[in-house]
């Protein structure tokens, strides 16, 4: 299918890829939002870009959150940007593999990264280098797992006090 790429995004994705051109992997519309894929080790250059660049001014770090991608033995990180002078937003993924969970820190170019990047090291275990204080906000200090990571079922495969035909199953 033929996807139609408005205006406005067509306008980043030059700017970006005559910046950045080996650092985007690939970039798509998902929900009438600009999606760009790019490698973990460019993010932070990327972000800095996008939030100082004089006609894209996307301002606003709205979201940080963490991604677990079991098929593919990797996380990710997912930004969402607004630009308040144009009305704008855009979505940023990278991803890592699980056996090296590192992306680096985006507290220097947004101090509100701070706590959604503590967050997202609690529940998934990314480790982002260079934050400033990486420590767990909401899960016990002592805590070894990542709750939000899909490695365990879902139910205790080990019950035998349940009835699984009343579920539908």
């Amino acid at each position: 299918m033929f996807e139609i790429i408005p205006e406005r995004d067509q306008f980043a994705i030059a700017k970006l890829t005559s910046s950045f051109a080996t650092a985007i992997d690939h970039h798509e519309l998902m929900k009438d939002m600009l999606c760009i894929t790019v490698k973990k080790e460019s993010i932070a250059e990327i972000l800095l870009f996008l939030r100082d660049d004089k006609e894209l001014q996307y301002n606003f770090l709205t979201t940080l959150c963490g991604m677990h991608y079991p098929e593919k033995d990797q996380l990710g990180v997912v930004y969402h940007l607004h630009s308040f002078v144009n009305n704008h937003r855009i979505r940023l993924k990278t991803a890592t593999l699980i056996s090296d969970p590192t992306i680096p820190s985006a507290t220097s170019v947004w101090p509100t990264a701070n706590w959604m990047e503590r967050e997202t090291y609690d529940f998934f275990g990314i480790q982002f280098v260079g934050h400033p204080n990486l420590t767990r906000i909401l899960n016990v200090d002592d805590m070894v797992d990542f709750p939000l990571r899909k490695e365990f079922p879902l139910e205790d495969q080990t019950r035998d006090d349940k009835d699984d035909s009343q579920f539908g199953r």
